[in-house]
């Protein structure tokens, strides 16, 4: 794995559209994004938000149009670029059958970590898992794989987290450790968020997108933002049935 490309974008997009047949499930996107940000990325549901996250994370490849992350090619240089992102969706990727720590170090594995049990100790302690480190997660609830994903995600310290709707389906008390990781890790990451959460989404973030259609409907640095103008322009997004 070659060094990163001096770059002090984290995210730059280009044109960039995905088409699944005739239906264009992004259409000619385009932003940048400063290293160090937090991107909260908001909009109805169909408009495009996953597909975007799958792109910009190499599972997906675009139909035209370019995205670079950290400088690398999201399809070029794909491989590279795994090693530093790390990524957190409905999906927890996590094995059922093995343990918590089973799983953790099975990832810690695949990025060649040094001292995977101190990392993975250090991370089931962060996520308040330690107790069930030995337990399988087939019997993990929705909250606890959740954290247990979280966990997974950070095992390689990505530069960039992709977070895809994090806090869905997490109790108050997971909310509050993913709150408390976040804020202990901002400094060391770039962050983007998908979230159906205007709140929380405007709480964290330092730009924030509105996308419709696969369309961009709005991209603002949070000091830009004014928050009633940014909530009838969300308002009027998710209400035009243009998703």
């Amino acid at each position: 794995m070659g060094d990163t490309p001096t770059n002090d974008l984290a995210v730059q997009v280009r044109g960039l559209t995905r088409a699944f047949g005739v239906r264009k499930a992004l259409n000619d996107v385009s932003f940048e994004l400063p290293r160090g940000a937090f991107l909260s990325i908001f909009g109805p549901n169909g408009a495009g938000k996953t597909t975007l996250a799958r792109v910009l994370t190499t599972l997906l490849n675009p139909s035209s149009g370019t995205a670079t992350i950290l400088g690398f090619d999201v399809v070029t240089e794909a491989v590279e670029l795994r090693h530093r992102i790390g990524l957190i969706s409905h999906n927890p990727l996590l094995y059922p059958d093995l343990t918590a720590e089973e799983n953790l170090l099975f990832f810690a594995e695949m990025y060649a970590l040094d001292n995977p049990k101190e990392r993975v100790s250090e991370l089931l302690a962060d996520v308040e898992l330690d107790h069930r480190r030995l337990d399988v997660v087939g019997t993990f609830s929705r909250g606890m794989l959740q954290r247990l994903s979280i966990a997974r995600a950070l095992l390689h310290k990505p530069d960039v987290l992709f977070l895809d709707e994090p806090y869905s389906g997490l109790d108050p008390h997971a909310m509050d450790i993913l709150d408390g990781l976040i804020a202990q890790i901002r400094g060391d990451h770039t962050f983007v968020m998908i979230s159906h959460d205007l709140d929380k989404g405007l709480e964290l973030c330092s730009h924030a997108l509105i996308l419709a259609a696969g369309k961009v409907v709005l991209f603002e640095s949070r000091d830009q933002i004014d928050v009633p103008t940014f909530r009838e322009t969300y308002r009027a997004t998710v209400g035009s049935g243009v998703a």
